[in-house]
């Protein structure tokens, strides 16, 4: 399991650095073409936007490979070993269903619907920007399954 969450990092990490790495490129393209030569180029200003998308979501599945997403620690840590690991579980689960409600399933909703339009510049199905939502529901939900299954084994050692 610890080889898959790895496997699923990696190509995560080279994806959302690799949608900075576009951004920073054409931000400075856009500035060139802005100040240089004076004729700003405008599909590159909406592709920046939408790298920008891809990259906040792809990190936020990174943050949940980590189990680094928002808690409240003050309340779990006052409690005993057994219900810090139920709160833990509960915290993976409530993120799986937000993932697998919000993201995986609104998420096609919304690429489906979006196919049959088209983005401004670029002249792309807007959708193919808004497959990432569903992407990172079903690796949000690959995750939260991860870290329940180290949650429950950490539980069974201290047992």
């Amino acid at each position: 399991m610890n080889k898959l969450r790895k496997v699923l990092t990696g190509v995560l990490n080279i994806l959302a650095g690799g949608s900075f790495l576009v951004m920073v490129i054409l931000t400075c393209w856009q500035v060139f073409t802005r100040y240089v030569l004076g004729n700003p180029s405008s599909w590159s200003e909406e592709l920046v936007s939408y790298m920008f998308a891809w990259m906040s979501l792809l990190g936020a599945s990174i943050v949940t490979s980590e189990r680094g997403h928002m808690n409240i620690p003050i309340f779990v840590e006052r409690t005993g070993p057994a219900v810090q690991k139920g709160l833990n579980c509960l915290g993976e689960i409530t993120a799986f269903l937000f993932s697998a409600i919000i993201l995986a399933y609104g998420g096609m909703q919304i690429t489906n619907l979006a196919m049959g339009q088209m983005t401004s510049s670029l002249g792309v199905p807007i959708g193919i920007f808004y497959i990432v939502l569903p992407l990172c529901g079903v690796l949000n939900m690959i995750y939260t399954a991860l870290n329940i299954v180290d949650i429950i084994k950490q539980k069974e050692e201290a047992v």
